[in-house]
């Protein structure tokens, strides 16, 4: 048998093995084990697609070789990577045919998006998620890829990791993590940048948005699988088949340049959804230029936002882990893994591989 026929194998037997949690498929009524992707290892060869912003310059892609180069993989090119369609790199039905492509193709062993922007949910009706859930392979990126993790996890019960775009800058730590999380299979701590054990954590709202100290909007530990992403993406998933259930899991959210009247209309309407119901902990990591309102009347901080909508859960709940999202240095989040969130200090442990 073909080694990645063999780890496809392993990987739908998982619930003999009681490996991963269940998944409720959204618009299925029905609930299956999650089904984690075969591991990276070096000499594979990782898939580039780009399911939603246009990529303009070609050198990007040489620059993008050369960081999985130096990680130990090869790359393969999507054929519509470089395709434009307004802002779209092609159409919808082109960049969906590219990711599923190379899920059908035993030479590849992931696929990594080139880049975020605007563009995977309008792809998401030309997937075929049973396809997707019989070729589980490693799946990365983050920003608008979040309703293509989230839709992945929703409708074909397979983790998917919320980490670095292929664009991204794959620096020591962004890059230790990642080897740790889909390479190395380690049950890993997912925490900021130098963080150890209660020293970066601050109970007083106050902390500066950049800096590297957490805040207990309650404290306590919480246990669940992971799921989330872009806040602004994941809200917009709020209707529709491709939105899985939070009940359960640890929620983490992220996002960038939205006012913080907007991160409260967005909290706003997924608790009015339901979508807050259940959910065993709270994460929000980077919320980059998320800035006060502007005008004549003094609003509120974000932390005060976040504790208006997640207090009354009576969740552990952090803000501040920085190294989810729109950030220099990031971690690889595995959506639909078992963890452990310490909100006293700051971090996330799985507990539980996130690859076969």
């Amino acid at each position: 048998m073909h080694r990645r026929d063999l780890l496809r194998s392993a990987a739908l037997s998982a619930t003999a093995l009681g490996a991963a949690p269940a998944v409720a498929l959204a618009g299925t009524g029905r609930q299956r084990d999650t089904i984690r992707p075969p591991r990276l290892r070096p000499g594979d060869t990782i898939g580039l697609v780009s399911p939603a912003g246009v990529t303009l310059d070609a050198s990007d892609l040489d620059r993008v070789g050369s960081t999985f180069a130096r990680l130990g993989f090869q790359v393969a090119v999507g054929p519509n990577a470089l395709a434009q369609v307004g802002y779209f790199a092609g159409t919808d039905e082109e960049r969906a045919a590219d990711v599923m492509r190379f899920v059908r193709d035993d030479r590849i062993a992931g696929i990594v998006t080139i880049r975020g922007g605007w563009g995977c949910a309008r792809m998401l009706p030309f997937l075929d998620f049973d396809a997707i859930r019989e070729h589980p392979k490693v799946l990365c990126g983050f920003s608008d890829v979040t309703s293509l993790l989230l839709a992945v996890y929703a409708r074909a019960g397979m983790v998917g990791f919320h980490g670095p775009n292929a664009v991204s800058r794959f620096d020591p730590f962004t890059a230790s993590n990642f080897r740790s999380v889909v390479i190395d299979g380690e049950e890993a701590v997912l925490a900021n940048p130098g963080a150890n054990a209660r020293g970066f954590v601050a109970r007083d709202i106050g902390e500066p948005p950049g800096g590297a100290r957490t805040t207990a909007i309650r404290p306590g530990t919480a246990r669940g699988p992971l799921a989330g992403g872009n806040l602004t993406v994941l809200t917009s998933l709020v209707g529709t088949p491709y939105l899985p259930s939070f009940e359960g899991h640890i929620l983490f959210v992220e996002d960038i340049g939205e006012g913080i009247y907007r991160i409260d209309r967005m909290l706003t309407q997924l608790a009015q959804a339901g979508a807050l119901d259940g959910i065993t902990g709270f994460v929000l990591g980077a919320c980059a230029r998320c800035d006060p309102d502007s005008g004549d009347v003094e609003g509120f901080t974000l932390e005060e936002v976040i504790r208006q909508h997640i207090e009354p859960l009576g969740i552990p709940a952090i803000v501040g882990l920085n190294a989810i999202g729109h950030t220099g240095r990031k971690v690889t989040v595995p959506i639909g893994v078992e963890a452990a969130l310490d909100a006293d200090a700051g971090t996330i442990r799985l507990l539980a591989p996130a690859v076969l």
